[in-house]
């Protein structure tokens, strides 16, 4: 009996880590297809919202997904998720148009919001406390393993069988965690009606959209202070002032305030905003910096990431085991302390660093990094009710993923003014020999064939010029990183609960 019980509940993880490993991993599998996409379809001028509808619908979604789980149940909401997602993806497969395309990925983003939360919550509510460390350990190992294996897998798909390929890859994995959740989870939380908060998911979901497009587009297709950029962060201000105003007047909202009164999980959340700021530096400029710098291709670029894959997955297990034995607080100094030291080497590149001292790098980066995956996902959610616990896993799924949206944007915006300022000083009396038809944009350093018609002395300037922006970029990724040890050393002395009892048992207490 004790047997069957276990291998059910080994199959409902299986299935949660599934859709987990799908969601996560299918923004970085379509960015690395982006260009043969556009060359198919065209509409080279709105590509930027085939990634940008999903991480609005999918960020926008999260705490109102988790929101509901918390009073309907997990399960039918993660099943949603599921069944969305999986509708979305087979749209993208046959989409005609980019505008299609864009929609149809917006579809899968909102199924994707359901997911990565509502599964960590899942985890949460079907393990004992003393197994809780261990499981989030592999369910953060998943998660940072998809974020670098994404491009490769996205790259080896479209250049062997087809784009289109890219997004029907889910049918087999999402079928599969569907009919293991629908099979084997049986979910016992007792549903208590409550009032749905509308007004605040619409402007909730109002604000993000208006604060990414505006992040998105501000400085590429419109000028800063275009009215266009100046209305997107207008509408941002007015709706999220609304938002806030209508979180303290509904009787359930959907990011209650109160829970931020909790030491641990205010300080989880900042953390986990500012890791993903500084982490996602890293994930993108590295594959830059191999591809333009060192003459690396594609597919190298997508390898060398590889060690901080290692590095993160490992951090990621021992975390979880380390969270019944010592607070959080202190994993998380070491973490940061490590981070910060990985970012630091990483600010100084140069065209001569070493692949070897690269490889160490990254592996410091991605462990200190790798802590979070595991740690900042349990340490918010400790000590919430069964009732709570969706809405406090959602909402630091969202703050993490709002850090990356925001870390991307500013730092891409820092690393192409250091660029073309470099580029300048670099080239300054070379005419039209300097091959500065490059413009500020480095991208067009990442093709051999780009490469192979600059002159030697005129690439050594650029390839230099390029080195120095990424390295000052990263050197600039301290502040968040130092901002998050700032908060860790805040988180004061929460550990791994004890007393909590697995899903199954009837809970009594209804507030944290």
């Amino acid at each position: 009996m004790e047997a069957t019980k276990q291998s059910k509940l080994g199959l409902v993880v299986a299935g949660l880590l599934l859709g987990i490993l799908m969601a996560a991993m299918d923004n970085t599998i379509v960015a690395t297809s982006i260009g043969t996409i556009v060359s198919d379809l065209g509409g080279l001028d709105k590509f930027v919202w085939v990634t940008s509808a999903y991480m609005v619908a999918a960020m926008a979604g999260m705490p109102i997904f988790g929101k509901l789980s918390d009073m309907y149940g997990r399960k039918r909401f993660f099943v949603f998720g599921l069944i969305v997602f999986l509708a979305g993806s087979m749209l993208c497969g046959i989409a005609q148009s980019i505008e299609q395309l864009a929609l149809y990925r917006a579809i899968q983003g909102i199924g994707g919001g359901a997911l990565m939360p509502i599964a960590f919550t899942i985890m949460f509510d079907l393990f004992p406390p003393e197994q809780r460390g261990k499981m989030s350990g592999l369910f953060g190992a998943v998660f940072g393993t998809s974020s670098i294996f994404g491009p490769l897998l996205g790259a080896y798909i479209t250049e062997k069988i087809s784009w289109h390929w890219v997004f029907y890859i889910n049918v087999p994995i999402g079928i599969i965690s569907l009919l293991l959740i629908a099979m084997f989870y049986k979910e016992s939380l007792q549903k208590v009606k409550q009032k749905i908060d509308w007004l605040g998911a619409f402007t909730l979901v109002g604000a993000v959209v208006c604060l990414m497009f505006g992040l998105e587009f501000g400085g590429n297709q419109y000028a800063w202070d275009s009215p266009q950029i100046i209305g997107l962060f207008a509408g941002f201000v007015v709706l999220f002032i609304s938002f806030l105003i209508a979180e303290t007047k509904a009787a359930e909202p959907i990011i209650a305030f109160k829970m931020f009164k909790r030491r641990t999980f205010f300080t989880s959340n900042a953390v986990g905003f500012f890791y993903g700021a500084a982490f996602i530096v890293a994930t993108v400029y590295i594959p830059i910096y191999v591809q333009g710098v060192l003459g690396g291709s594609a597919t190298n670029s997508g390898l060398i990431l590889l060690p901080m894959t290692v590095g993160s997955v490992v951090a990621a297990q021992v975390g979880g085991q380390l969270a019944g034995r010592m607070p959080y607080r202190n994993i998380m100094m070491f973490s940061a302390v490590v981070m910060i030291a990985g970012v630091y080497l990483l600010g100084t590149l140069t065209p001569d660093t070493t692949r070897t001292m690269l490889t160490m790098y990254m592996i410091l980066t991605g462990f200190g990094a790798g802590f979070s995956f595991s740690i900042l996902g349990m340490s918010a959610i400790e000590g919430f009710s069964m009732r709570e616990r969706g809405s406090a896993s959602s909402t630091n799924t969202f703050m993490r993923s709002l850090g990356m949206t925001l870390g991307v944007t500013v730092y891409g915006i820092l690393q192409r003014n250091l660029f073309s300022d470099r580029m300048t000083e670099a080239l300054a009396g070379m005419g039209n020999a300097s091959g500065n038809n490059l413009g500020n944009d480095p991208r067009a350093l990442l093709s051999p064939e780009a490469r192979a018609q600059i002159p030697t002395p005129v690439l050594d300037k650029i390839t230099a010029a390029l080195s120095s922006s990424i390295a000052h970029t990263f050197l600039w990724a301290l502040v968040p990183a130092v901002l998050a040890l700032v908060f860790v050393l805040m988180m004061g002395n929460a550990r791994l609960s004890r007393g909590q009892k697995p899903e199954g048992t009837r809970e009594k207490t209804n507030g944290a």
